[in-house]
């Protein structure tokens, strides 16, 4: 009896266990869940001043980070400041991008003065590297001296650092204004903004973290990625989650568009483009159907006014620099002791130092002055040198070619009718003229028409 209940029972419950095991089998053999695979960080390393080239190239990369669907964009920046223009370009393209941006000084001895400071405060993400700066971000102004230091106060001085003329003032209060709202923007020290602004404050990057200017120090941008890693940032699409700890990433490099831009917007090379470009026009002018000159030239002088389009150009600058040039080629032209060719090279020495409106960057952005002085050499040297010489010789009798018999003198050798042979330049040549001329009467040739020669009698001085 017993064995026949452990038969009926193995028979009802088998199948159960059977099914029972079968499912814990298959669910042994399920793979573990795939960890989802964190977006990848573009870097991109910003170094020098910023200029046009700089704002195309931050650009490129947040148009890329947008293809690529990135979860970060990390700019390595290292500056001395650069264009306003090109300043406001490039945070306007930081406050627009869906895609988070960390901005790095990086490596140590980089930093990120003036410019660089505004675009540390536009950035969603503030980090510096130990042994790096930031600050001095003083607006530099046309005409005016650098923020004054800050000196004692007496009673009825004016505020530390407050500038005195009324432009001065609105140009101060409004980067003050728009460095807080970044600050305000993004919860950063606004009252150490002011600072910067007004009395060309700099800090370190130990000193930045504590004082709220950026967010966190990193050694290198892999430590950095695993500080933001589960950090949360706004965007203008909101909330982002950062995934960066083990994100793969995207070194970028400037593309020859930027890098293009970047050249031909340096200030000496602009300058040097439009001295190409003009004399390249002027040799075409004077020696018709070269060709290359000419095409060199406009090239160069299409590349270099593009370049000052986008440049702070001061027009008392160029006005100088037409000047100088007008000077210069009316003293080739005009017989002098060489006070046309001082006033041009001085003047064009001017207009080269001038050339570039230090209101329109807050860094020291001119013409260098070994390129200046190399440029009024070479002008000088040009229009005085070689085009006086040019005109010397055009004023000289010539001794080759047909032209050569006009003011020859030579001798009557048989004449009638008003008609005759002379013999001139060891040859006998036909003859026409309008008196009689015996055998032996000297001669001068005053045209040539074909194979005659057009004649008048020479008086010998007595």
């Amino acid at each position: 009896m017993f064995l026949r209940f452990v038969a009926l029972l193995l028979a009802f419950l088998g199948p159960a266990l059977l099914l029972s095991s079968g499912h814990a089998q298959s669910g042994s053999d399920k793979d573990p869940p795939v960890r989802a695979v964190p977006p990848p960080v573009i870097v991109v390393a910003v170094k020098g001043a910023i200029g046009v080239g700089t704002g195309h190239l931050i650009e490129e990369v947040l148009a890329r980070a947008r293809s690529e669907r990135a979860g970060l964009v990390v700019l390595r920046l290292d500056t001395p400041g650069g264009l306003v223009s090109a300043t406001r370009d490039v945070i306007a393209a930081i406050l627009d991008s869906p895609v988070p941006v960390a901005l790095f000084v990086s490596p140590s001895g980089a930093r990120a003065a003036s410019a660089g400071t505004y675009i540390a405060y536009a950035s969603h993400i503030a980090a510096m590297a130990p042994g790096t700066h930031l600050g001095a971000a003083t607006p530099v102004q046309m005409g005016a001296p650098p923020a004054p230091a800050p000196q004692p106060r007496r009673d009825g001085d004016k505020p530390e650092g407050q500038p005195s003329g009324a432009m001065e003032r609105k140009v101060m209060n409004d980067a003050v204004a728009y460095l807080r709202s970044l600050a305000q923007l993004r919860g950063r020290n606004a009252d150490w903004a002011e600072k910067a602004v007004r009395d060309g404050a700099t800090l370190t990057a130990e000193e930045a973290v504590r004082e709220k200017v950026v967010d966190l120090l990193a050694g290198n941008v892999g430590d950095l990625l695993d500080r933001l890693d589960g950090r949360t940032v706004r965007t203008v699409d909101g909330d982002k989650l950062l995934a960066t700890r083990h994100a793969r990433v995207i070194e970028l490099e400037p593309g020859w568009k930027s890098r293009l831009l970047a050249l031909v917007t340096d200030p000496n090379i602009a300058f040097i483009l439009l001295m190409i470009g003009v004399y390249g026009i002027i040799f075409e002018f004077w020696h018709p159907g070269l060709g290359g000159p000419g095409i060199v030239g406009a090239i160069c002088l299409v590349v270099g006014l593009m370049a000052l389009s986008v440049l702070p150009v001061s027009f008392a600058g160029l006005a100088l620099l037409a000047l100088g040039v007008a000077m210069m080629a009316a003293e080739a032209f005009t017989p002098g002791i060489g006070v046309l060719a001082l006033g041009g090279v001085v003047s064009f020495v001017l207009g080269g130092l001038f050339l570039f409106d230090p209101a329109g960057a807050d860094i020291d952005y001119a013409v260098a002055w070994p390129v200046v002085v190399g440029a009024a050499a070479t002008n000088a040297l040009l229009l005085v040198g070689l085009l006086g010489m040019i005109l010397r010789v055009r004023r000289r009798q010539v001794v080759t070619g047909a032209e050569q018999m006009i003011g020859l003198e030579g001798s009557v050798v048989d004449w009638q009718d008003g008609r005759g042979r002379i013999r001139v330049h060891g040859e006998v040549w036909s003859a026409r003229a309008a008196a009689p001329l015996p055998p032996g009467t000297p001669v001068r040739v005053e045209r040539r028409d074909g194979l005659t020669l057009h004649v008048q009698p020479t008086i010998r001085g007595l």
